[in-house]
């Protein structure tokens, strides 16, 4: 066998300056339009920016850069994505230097369901162009991570729809998806007509993750622009059919993709999720107020991991104090949408993939998240009523 060949990113750009920009001028590489060049052993990933009335239509030029860029010595395989610029215009496309790349050992490719898409074209700043088919898009979000999210998500779902409804959920976690084993699923989406994804299906939710798209143990080192393309592709080029409510598992936090998803989606409202200590809750002061600033209604708080409940005497321990996100929905106005206490039966079926209210529909546990839901779904008939007295 040969030795292996070094890729270098020079040689590379080298190549992609036979590609002309949008407006047929100059090079891509002049230009500063590439971004964001991985190499993975013999395969390179990078992102092309170009105006965002254009991406729609510049699918030639994505395949002609990945042409060039297979010209380059060593490159056998090339991902190449288009990335909208919002501020960029048709005449003067945004200046986007080339950054350094994460190491190769680092790198992951674009998933193969998601290579050769052209970037779906941002709605218009302000603007939150509905998901055909789904009634109602409901954020579960938190401040921070480790307070019990995605679990609350899974059974929440499960809950409305042991109600009567349709539902799926979209794990908008792109770096740390959690629906996979949250809900025993597994296997890759298959693309249908127009090369539309297939949402996968466990308790008969439809599920989309980029936990299905890629490997568990594939660490992502994606940039800003090409999370925000991940998220929207799975939202809006997902078969999602006809649905009462779709569920979006936010990333924990309240940085660019949070901000940039809760500007940019129609959410019909937001649920909280914080433990009771008083961390835990300035975390979720910030995510309230994320959501009040782009004008998405709160539908309430949940207190998870309230208190934990001893397996042997059945006593109850408030090791993370108790009372807190009750307390706090009261200061600022909001619902307070119920209490969720920490026992083993809620971790051991999260871990298992079989979530309680699917498991043990009937137990004390699945009862409390029904209920939940229950309250998340008048408060939206509420804001819906509101809504409509304004409009």
């Amino acid at each position: 066998m040969g030795c292996a060949v070094t890729i270098a990113t020079d040689q590379i750009l080298e190549q992609l300056k036979r590609v002309k920009g949008p407006n047929l001028t100059g090079n891509i590489v002049d230009l500063g339009l590439v971004s964001d060049i991985v190499v993975n052993d013999d395969q390179a990933t990078f992102s092309i920016t170009v105006p965002a009335q254009l991406a729609a239509q510049l699918e030639p030029l994505r395949a002609a850069a990945q042409k060039a860029a297979l010209a380059a010595p060593g490159v056998i395989q090339a991902q190449v994505m288009l990335i909208a610029d919002r501020a960029g215009t048709a005449a003067e496309p945004a200046v986007q230097p080339v950054r350094s790349a994460p190491s190769a050992a680092q790198a992951a490719a674009v998933p193969p369901p998601m290579q050769g898409r052209a970037a779906p074209s941002p709605p218009t700043p302000g603007t939150k162009v509905p998901v055909q088919g789904i009634g109602a898009i409901i954020a579960v979000a938190s401040g921070k991570g480790g307070v019990g999210k995605s679990t609350t998500s899974a059974n929440i779902a499960l809950a409305l729809q042991a109600g009567g409804l349709k539902v799926g959920i979209l794990d908008a976690d792109i770096y740390g998806p959690s629906m996979p084993r949250l809900l025993n699923i597994s296997g890759r989406p298959q693309s249908g007509e127009n090369r539309i994804l297939i949402p996968l299906e466990g308790y008969g939710l439809k599920v989309m993750s980029m936990g299905f798209l890629i490997d568990e143990q594939t660490p992502m080192v994606w940039r800003g622009p090409m999370v925000m393309q991940a998220l929207t592709q799975m939202l809006r080029e997902v078969a999602w059919g006809e649905l009462d409510v779709l569920i979006v598992d936010m990333p924990p936090g309240t940085g660019d993709a949070q901000l940039t998803m809760a500007q940019n989606v129609p959410l019909a409202g937001a649920v909280i999720v914080s433990t009771p200590q008083d961390l835990a809750l300035i975390d979720a002061r910030k995510g309230l107020n994320m959501f009040r600033k782009v004008d998405v209604p709160i539908l309430g708080i949940i207190e998870n991991m309230s208190h934990f409940i001893c397996p042997d005497c059945g006593g109850q321990h408030d090791i993370f104090g108790h009372g807190g996100a009750r307390a706090e929905a009261e200061r600022i106005g909001a619902p307070f949408l119920g209490e969720v206490p920490l026992v083993m039966a809620i971790r051991e079926t999260s871990d298992n993939g079989t979530p309680i209210v699917a498991s043990d529909p009937d137990g004390v546990q699945s009862r409390i998240y029904r209920d939940i839901a229950d309250r998340i779904w008048t408060r939206l008939g509420e804001e819906r009523m509101l809504a409509g007295g304004r409009g």
